[in-house]
C-alpha cells in the first residue's frame, strides 16, 4: 500500500486542474477590505467543502464577514494542528488603474495567475482549504484532530474575524497553527513586527498666504514633525540570546525573499508616513493638517515602550496633538520547533532549499495564536507582488505551498 505521503502528492498531482480551478474562482471573488464584504468568496469555499462532504460551521458576529471553521478527529487523541488563512484582500484603485490584468479576473498568463489576493493570500488560504481536504481522506490513519480557520477582516486587525474567533471560540487554538501568509518558499516565519499607528492633527489660526508672519503653517509643521519622528528609526533592539541567533541567521534570507536591506529592517523601528491632508488653496495658510503614521515595532518592543518616545517628540510642537488609532505588539515563538524543522525537511524533500526561519516584516493573524502561547508558523509564495499591480502568483509555487501544508500537516499529527 502507498505510504500517506505517496497518495498525498498522488492526490495532488490527479486534482491539480480542479485546485487551480478553485484558486482562480476565489480571487475572482471581490472582497477588499475596506468594506470587507467576503461573503462570495465564503460561498466558493463551503461549496467546495459540502461538494467533498467535509465538516465546517459559519461563525459570523458581522453578516457581511463570515468565518468558515471546520473540524473533525483522527483515530483517537493527540496533537491539534490549526491551518488559518483569511478570505479579504487589499484594494484596487478604480477601475483598476495601472493594471494590465483584470484585477478581478483570475487570468493565467505565462504560468501565473494574476489578481489581487492571488500571493495575499488567497493561495495561502486555498492551501490551508486543500491540506484540510486530502487529510480528511487520511483521517483514521493519525491521531489527533485538524482544524481549519477561514476568516475574514485581517487587513483592518481581524475584530470580526480571526480576533473573534481567538476571544469567543477556544476551540480553535490548538497546540501550533499553520498559516501560508506570503512569505517566499525559501522562508519560515516564526515572528513578526508590531504595527503601530497614529494620528497626528495640526491646527494653527491660518492666515493668507501673503501673511506667512501671522500664523505658523499646518502643513509645515506636519512636515517638520514627520522629519523628527525619523529619529525614532535609529532605535535597535536585541533579542535573547537564542532569538537572536535566529534573526542574525536569517538576514540574508530576508533580503532574498523581501528585497535587499530587508534584512537590516528586523531589529528596528521603521516609519512610513501612510496619508498626509492639509490646507483648502494655494494662497492660504493652512489652518489645519493630519497625517497617519505607520510605525513597526522589532520583536522586544512593545507599543508601551514606543509611544511615550513618540509623544516626547510631539511635545515640541504645542500645536500638535496624536492619537493612537490601532496596532499589535510584535510576536514571535520557538524558531527551532519541531514544525519549523517539519517544514524544513518536508520542503528539501521536494527538491528545494531548506527554509531559513525569519521574522516577518508585516503582520499576519498568525500573531493571535502567539499572542497565547500557541506556536504559529507561516510558509506561503512570495510576497513580492503582494498589494501591487498585476499581483500575481507563480502556479507551481502555488502547488508547492499545498503540497507543502499537506505533508507537513500530516507529519505533525502523525508524530502524536
Amino acid at each position: 500500500m502507498a505510504t500517506a505521503r505517496e497518495r498525498i502528492l498522488g492526490w495532488i498531482d490527479q486534482e491539480r486542474a480542479q485546485m487551480i480551478g478553485f484558486l482562480q474562482e476565489f480571487v475572482r471573488c471581490r472582497t477588499p477590505n475596506p468594506p470587507g464584504d467576503t461573503r462570495s468568496a465564503a460561498g466558493v469555499v463551503t461549496r467546495f467543502l459540502d461538494r467533498h462532504e467535509l465538516p465546517y460551521r459559519v461563525i459570523a458576529p458581522n453578516a457581511e464577514m463570515p468565518n468558515i471553521v471546520g473540524s473533525y478527529d483522527g483515530l483517537g487523541p493527540g496533537r491539534h494542528l490549526v491551518l488559518n488563512g483569511h478570505m479579504d484582500v487589499f484594494p484596487v484603485a478604480e477601475n483598476g488603474a495601472g493594471w494590465t490584468k483584470d484585477p478581478w479576473g483570475g487570468e493565467i498568463a505565462e504560468g501565473k495567475l494574476y489578481g489581487r489576493g492571488a500571493c495575499d493570500m488567497k493561495c495561502g488560504t486555498t492551501a490551508s482549504i486543500m491540506t484540510y481536504m486530502l487529510l480528511h481522506r487520511l483521517k483514521g490513519e493519525f491521531a489527533g484532530k485538524l482544524t481549519l480557520t477561514a476568516v475574514s477582516d485581517e487587513e483592518t486587525f481581524g475584530p470580526w474575524g480571526a480576533r473573534y474567533l481567538m476571544e469567543h471560540h477556544p476551540e480553535v487554538h490548538g497546540d501550533c497553527c499553520l498559516n501560508g501568509e506570503p512569505s517566499g518558499t525559501g522562508t519560515v516565519r516564526f515572528g513578526e513586527r508590531g504595527p503601530l499607528w497614529i494620528e497626528f492633527t495640526v491646527r494653527t489660526p491660518g492666515s493668507h498666504g501673503s501673511y506667512t508672519h501671522a500664523s505658523k503653517s499646518a502643513t509645515k509643521l506636519a512636515m517638520a514633525l514627520a522629519a523628527d519622528l525619523e529619529e525614532l528609526t535609529k532605535i535597535e533592539v536585541r533579542l535573547g540570546d537564542n532569538i537572536q541567533k535566529a534573526v542574525d541567521a536569517g538576514r540574508a534570507a530576508m533580503d532574498q525573499a523581501m528585497g535587499a536591506g530587508a534584512g537590516d529592517l528586523v531589529t528596528r523601528v521603521t516609519l512610513n508616513i501612510g496619508t498626509i491632508h492639509g490646507g483648502a488653496k494655494v494662497n492660504m495658510v493652512p489652518s489645519h493638517c493630519t497625517f497617519e503614521a505607520d510605525f513597526r515595532m522589532p520583536c522586544g518592543m512593545t507599543a508601551a515602550d514606543l509611544v511615550p518616545q513618540v509623544q516626547a517628540i510631539v511635545d515640541r510642537y504645542p500645536e500638535i496633538s496624536m492619537r493612537v488609532t490601532g496596532g499589535n505588539d510584535p510576536t514571535w515563538c520557538d524558531p527551532y520547533h519541531e514544525m519549523v524543522d517539519i517544514l524544513r525537511g518536508t520542503v528539501e524533500s521536494l527538491g528545494r532549499p531548506k527554509p531559513t526561519p525569519i521574522v516577518n516584516l508585516g503582520g499576519t493573524d498568525a500573531r493571535l495564536w502567539r499572542q497565547i502561547g500557541v506556536p504559529a508558523y507561516v510558509y506561503g509564495p512570495s510576497p513580492k507582488t503582494m498589494g501591487s499591480l498585476d499581483e500575481h502568483v507563480d502556479i507551481e509555487d502555488f502547488l508547492h505551498v499545498v503540497r507543502t501544508h499537506a505533508l507537513a500537516a500530516c507529519a505533525y499529527l502523525a508524530g502524536r
